[in-house]
């Protein structure tokens, strides 16, 4: 049985190749960046709480459903449910860490760990897909997420200071990028015709949920089930090619 090649040591090449292979995702990023901020400027956050939410928190999905139930007075804020919301959209995270654990060297567990602050669905899949070819790793995984960082720091900042200007993001369509980023994600990790069985599992899934259950757990549970019905499809693929 061949044995898997042991994980890349951190080195500034791979880095900057992360950094340089997300761009052109990180723009993709920026443009519902901004509409983020401008709908934080409409929910009543102010410059100060813009920046420190986006370059702490760093999750867009879970930003945008924070801003839901934000409140401008803060003796009213909701912070339990903002925070059991917000924990409940980046569960998610724990399986895509979980997926990365080949690309950590022995002796660098915590350092890794502390890496993955700057994990994002963009740069995960980016790095997944070098992993696929031999050459994921953890630089690159952090090249990749400090340039979606970035991008992302200063879209929301903008949509901030020019949301009085937009006041209707989706008159500029927008509200679709988030969509179209992730579609084209999807479309970047096709390997095949049995990509669909997970994929549509995991869509069926979160469509009943969220049509059951209120909140966002479609979220996770469309994660949990097309991860677990990905896993069984492959151990039957396995299963029938033994001899």
């Amino acid at each position: 049985m061949e044995q898997p090649a042991p994980p890349i040591a951190w080195s500034a090449t791979h880095y900057f190749a992360g950094a340089r292979a997300c761009i052109t995702v990180a723009i993709s990023v920026a443009a519902y960046g901004v509409v983020w901020g401008v709908l934080a400027r409409q929910a009543g956050l102010s410059l100060l709480e813009v920046v420190l939410m986006s370059g702490l928190v760093f999750a867009g999905s879970a930003q945008f459903v924070a801003l839901d139930l934000w409140t401008a007075t803060p003796a009213t804020l909701p912070i339990g449910p903002i925070v059991l919301a917000t924990l409940i959209v980046n569960l998610r995270y724990l399986l895509l860490t979980a997926t990365l654990r080949p690309l950590v060297r022995p002796g660098t567990e915590k350092r890794s760990a502390a890496a993955m602050w700057l994990l994002s669905d963009e740069n995960w899949a980016m790095t997944v897909g070098e992993m696929v070819k031999g050459r994921g790793s953890i630089a690159f995984l952090v090249g990749g997420g400090t340039t979606v960082w970035c991008f992302w720091m200063v879209a929301t900042v903008v949509g901030r200071l020019l949301g009085s200007a937009i006041d209707d993001p989706t008159h500029y369509g927008l509200d679709f990028a988030f969509t179209a980023t992730f579609l084209a994600l999807l479309l970047g990790m096709w390997k095949g015709k049995a990509d669909l069985i997970p994929w549509l599992a995991a869509a069926l899934i979160a469509i009943i949920s969220a049509r059951l259950i209120p909140g966002s757990w479609y979220i996770v549970t469309g994660g949990l089930g097309g991860s677990l019905v990905g896993a069984i499809a492959e151990r039957m693929r396995q299963h029938a090619h033994q001899p």
